[in-house]
């Protein structure tokens, strides 16, 4: 079992970045293939980024490839998403989540973080 914890979220302006962490628990972080999702209000739940268990491997959602980046240290048991160029519709809640198993998918994930806000102003 995994724990995990997000922070680097906060208020921005647009065409601002941010860089969301993800800490996680026990000493198999790099089995699992990880993926940020976020949840913006009165909206379902949407993919953002997975990355495999090496970090070779780096899957985005269309609409944000070129703006987003995923990446993680497996030394440090960390996740990272970088943001660059936020708009005010990248506002919502940024979770971090870790999947058994070696599939980059968008979804069936096994662990979930609690969340980072991100809030984005025009």
């Amino acid at each position: 079992q995994v724990q995990l914890v997000e922070s680097g979220g906060g208020l921005v302006q647009a065409g601002g970045s941010l860089r969301l962490s993800c800490a996680a628990s026990g000493r198999t972080f790099s089995s699992y293939v990880m993926g940020w999702f976020r949840q913006a209000p009165g909206k379902e739940r949407e993919f953002v980024a997975a990355i495999s268990w090496s970090g070779v491997n780096t899957y985005y959602a269309d609409s944000l490839k070129g703006r987003f980046t995923i990446s993680r240290d497996n030394a440090k048991n960390t996740v990272y998403l970088q943001m660059n160029s936020l708009k005010p519709e990248d506002t919502a809640v940024y979770y971090c989540a870790a999947k058994v198993g070696p599939v980059v998918t968008t979804n069936s994930y096994d662990y979930w973080g609690q969340g980072t806000q991100v809030t984005v102003s025009s």
